[in-house]
């Protein structure tokens, strides 16, 4: 009896870890190798030159709302197909803010977040 009473007490705290546990990614979330979290203490900041820099399919920033996005594991995945790589390098808020949009994509964007534009 005692037995089981100290296995359902580890079963309890091992569950509660798991639950409980921020860092934990959630289920839809993507993880994206070498990319900045939108949770670092301090953002880097990037020039229109930098950003400029990374203006293809496989390295692909844009600049929404004078934030920079690093969005190059986005690209294939992008509903609109290669729309997405019109202002790559650039700035997308207009078309980011069009009508094509679901809101879905205002909290989705914060995932690529890598730092903010230089004014």
């Amino acid at each position: 009896m005692v037995l089981l009473i100290a296995l359902a007490l580890l079963l309890g705290l091992f569950l509660a870890l798991l639950l409980f546990n921020p860092r934990r990614p959630k289920s839809g979330d993507k993880v994206k190798a070498g990319s900045s979290s939108n949770n670092d203490k301090t953002s880097k900041s990037y020039s229109k030159t930098d950003v400029s820099l990374h203006n293809k399919r496989t390295d692909c920033w844009i600049i929404i709302k004078n934030k920079v996005y690093d969005v190059t594991s986005y690209v294939e995945e992008h509903p609109g197909g290669d729309a997405i790589l019109a202002h790559a390098g650039e700035d997308s808020t207009e078309g980011f803010f069009g009508p094509q949009h679901a809101t879905r994509v205002f909290d989705m964007i914060e995932d690529f977040y890598v730092g903010d534009l230089e004014q």
